[in-house]
């Protein structure tokens, strides 16, 4: 059996697109699918565990971290710090773990980037229409009139980075674009740069074939 490197799966999107649903679908698809558990200085939601949801933690210990390069990728969203720590990310994928990251197209830039950029899967799900992804972030009743403004405001950037991106993917019916979703990390975990040991398996083929002929 051939040795197969992680995976760095990124999916990106505006908000009320169905990223976090379907990044939930993924892993319960494929439970060994590690999901990368952002830090953030933001504070806690009602019901988020620190270290399960966030790594919740200040502006100077997070800046701390980026200058001493322990995050994979950071942003400033909605006036609050976001990163990837590297460590686990590394880990991860050099035991053969795909990992997961819920994060906007500035993040995604950073890890293709990165020196793991090889190994990166990215993804971005468009809505059906602007009315809908209103629609959607109104009903999951998780923010106030204000914010909703500010994240539909915010959506076309979001949007208009869409062609950085290996897939796109228009989410307008969730069961069949979890199905295309699943396909696609089925196929890319086949990368040739996603099997390291295929260069030893071609020699050893080759050695075989010298001794046959």
């Amino acid at each position: 059996m051939t040795e197969r490197r992680g995976l760095l799966i990124i999916l990106s999107s505006p908000s009320g697109a169905g990223k976090s649903t379907l990044a939930r679908r993924l892993r319960e698809w494929d439970p060994s699918i590690a999901f990368s558990v952002s830090a953030t200085t933001r504070t806690p939601r009602k019901g988020e565990v620190n270290g399960k949801d966030y790594h919740f933690t200040t502006t100077n210990d997070f800046k701390a971290q980026v200058i001493e390069g322990r995050m994979l990728e950071h942003a400033h969203v909605f006036g609050n710090f976001y990163g990837s720590p590297i460590g686990p990310v590394q880990d991860a994928i050099n035991a053969g773990r795909d990992v997961l990251f819920d994060i906007d197209w500035q993040g995604a830039q950073q890890i293709r980037n990165s020196a793991l950029g090889a190994h990166t899967l990215s993804i971005f799900l468009l809505p059906p229409s602007i009315e809908e992804l209103h629609r959607r972030l109104v009903g999951r009743g998780q923010d106030d009139t204000a914010t909703i403004e500010r994240r539909m405001q915010k959506s076309w950037d979001e949007i208009s980075h869409w062609d950085g991106y290996d897939f796109v993917l228009v989410n307008d019916d969730l069961d069949a674009t979890e199905n295309k979703l699943k396909s696609i990390v089925d196929a890319t975990r086949l990368r040739r740069s996603q099997q390291p040991g295929l260069t030893d398996h071609v020699r050893a083929l080759q050695a075989q074939f010298e001794d046959f002929s």
